[in-house]
């Protein structure tokens, strides 16, 4: 059975219409969770990648309003908060899917360290959005007021950004490993808990926010998947986006994506990593292809009707 490694968007855990809340989330993670098993059913062996933004955003502020009551949580212990609420989310609504589709497989969270290099320039430079989005204005004032960095968001707003540095290796790859041929396992949730490796072995947790996707393309390579399969709110990755000459891709090999790339065809922080990974993903595999599509035609475009297909030639 061909094997998947499925990284999903912050639309696949919230809509834009539904209320920051858990309840709000379950309720978006089971219509989620219904076009995930039916990419199992069809005969895929899948793993989860999810993103966690908004939701250790909002962890965080939490954490911090209440610092004159009780102790603020460190980033890196937000981070794996965020996995083990998103994580039992999918687990609970995945495995309902499923069992209706008479498929009975466990599905499993994996609390998920990824190491970084602690020298990684991104520490220098923070750009990786979390939480929710802000006006201009109040985005101003948080700076200000809290000392964060604040960056405008292909469009959509202001958020904050923190470090987001390069996965090196994924701690508990083997675990995932023999868990892979019975379970479907939900791991490097938000790109993965990022953590250090001290001289004597030790591991340390780190105030970061790894990419989902760069994340779920490491783990693609480690269970030797055959497709990659970002998804996000488009059907299909764009050049030239929001112009009147925007023209949707198809297909891209790995010299077009270069090209696309290097002309800043894609925003930072929103498509420009998505197609970063696959790029990686296939240059790695050049016998394999990686997908960027939005959750609803996700099926679809496994079978080639649509999505962004991105091979090596």
């Amino acid at each position: 059975m061909p094997k998947i490694v499925i990284a999903l968007g912050g639309n696949a855990l919230q809509s834009k219409d539904s209320k920051p809340t858990a309840e709000g989330q379950l309720e978006v993670v089971r219509q989620t969770c219904e076009r995930l098993a039916e990419i199992s059913a069809q005969g895929y062996e899948m793993s989860i990648v999810h993103g966690n933004g908004p939701q250790v955003g909002r962890i965080l502020l939490a954490s911090e309003a209440a610092k004159d009551l009780t102790p603020a949580m460190p980033f890196d212990v937000c981070g794996a908060m965020s996995q083990g609420y998103i994580g039992y989310h999918i687990q609970q609504a995945l495995k309902y899917a499923l069992s209706i589709r008479n498929k009975h497989c466990p599905v499993v969270t994996v609390a998920t360290q990824m190491v970084v290099d602690r020298d990684d320039r991104a520490f220098e430079n923070p750009a990786k959005p979390i939480g929710p989005f802000y006006t201009e204005e109040e985005a101003k004032k948080l700076e200000e007021e809290n000392g964060y960095t604040m960056k405008e968001d292909a469009g959509r707003g202001w958020r904050r950004v923190v470090a987001s540095p390069i996965p090196r290796k994924i701690v508990e790859i083997e675990a995932i490993k023999n868990l892979w041929k019975s379970t479907i396992v939900v791991s490097c949730g938000g790109g993965g808990i990022p953590v250090v490796e001290n001289p004597d072995g030790t591991l340390e947790g780190v105030a970061a926010v790894i990419d989902k996707d760069h994340a779920a393309e490491l783990l693609a390579e480690q269970v030797e998947a055959d497709i990659l399969m970002i998804l996000t709110e488009v059907e299909k990755a764009a050049v030239n986006w929001g112009r009147p000459n925007q023209k949707n891709l198809d297909t891209m090999s790995l010299k077009e994506a270069a090209q696309y790339v290097e002309e800043g065809q894609f925003a930072p922080g929103s498509m420009l990593p998505k197609v970063e990974a696959c790029m990686k993903f296939v240059r790695q595999n050049p016998q394999k292809k990686a997908i960027i599509t939005s959750l609803d035609n996700a099926l679809e475009a496994l079978e080639g009707k649509t999505g962004t297909v991105i091979t090596f030639a």
